[in-house]
């Protein structure tokens, strides 16, 4: 995918403008920054549902791109297993029910689809239990299979670690590290935390203050950059194990709507 001087103004107000950024085949990019700079609405304006005001936009036709939303866990009583979520991500388009005879081959190459990505993701053991009784990590990874179903060439995904313990975070961000390199598919997801992804990572995308920054992580979670972004002083701490910590960073308000309801974060 390919942005160049893109902008989106939500309500009057310009959230980012003048991004700049190439994902290529099995490169994996973060976006970053503090709530309420329009994270997820960039997420939203690659899919096409929040239109760009300006600059140009290329990705790859929708049925090309794999779309993991942001959510929360599933209810304990939902009794849809999580071989059937998975197969949403094939057929959840269609309606109706299919005429007897008619579609399958197709249908035959669609279960071993599905049993195929299960595996990828390691969700074999319980993707045959309901999915509202299976863990937080056990859930993404059955989401993370839906959004894999199609053989995407781009995947979104909008805070995938967002509620998962620590051991299950590093779990899924070596999942998808493994993901982008062996299928080689370009991988752009929306971060909270950027530690448990940091060296999967071929670049990153800082917003803030309505603008934007990119490259790599080294040159981007730096007190220089940061500082120039926010156009106050910034800075980046290194913890013994290697980590960025930002402090100092000017409180961005409160998160803003984005047009459909959701938070701009």
């Amino acid at each position: 995918m390919e942005l160049r001087g893109a902008a989106v103004r939500v309500g009057g107000r310009t959230l980012w403008s003048d991004v700049d950024l190439t994902v290529g085949a099995g490169e994996f990019t973060a976006i970053l920054g503090p709530n309420g700079v329009g994270k997820s609405t960039l997420v939203k304006t690659l899919l096409g549902a929040v239109p760009a005001t300006a600059g140009e936009i290329r990705v790859p036709p929708r049925r090309q791109i794999g779309y993991l939303p942001q959510r929360r866990s599933f209810d304990p009583g939902v009794r849809v297993r999580g071989l059937d979520v998975v197969r949403l991500g094939l057929d959840g388009h269609r309606w109706g029910v299919p005429l007897p005879g008619l579609g399958r081959a197709r249908r035959r190459a669609e279960r071993e689809r599905v049993a195929e990505v299960i595996e990828q993701v390691g969700a074999t053991a319980y993707a045959h239990r309901p999915i509202g009784q299976c863990s937080g990590g056990e859930q993404q990874r059955l989401l993370l299979a839906q959004a894999l179903a199609t053989r995407p060439r781009l995947l979104l995904l909008d805070e995938p670690l967002d509620s998962l313990d620590l051991p299950n975070q590093g779990a899924v961000a070596a999942l998808l590290g493994r993901i982008c390199r062996t299928d080689g598919v370009a991988v752009v997801m929306v971060a909270h935390d950027v530690n448990p992804i940091l060296h999967h990572l071929d670049r990153v995308v800082y917003l803030a203050a309505g603008r934007a920054v990119a490259g790599p992580p080294a040159e981007v979670i730096t007190s220089a950059t940061l500082s120039r972004l926010y156009g106050a002083p910034v800075e980046v701490l290194t913890t013994t194990d290697g980590r960025p910590v930002v402090v100092g960073a000017p409180v961005v308000g409160a998160p803003a709507d984005d047009g459909n309801g959701d938070p701009c974060c």
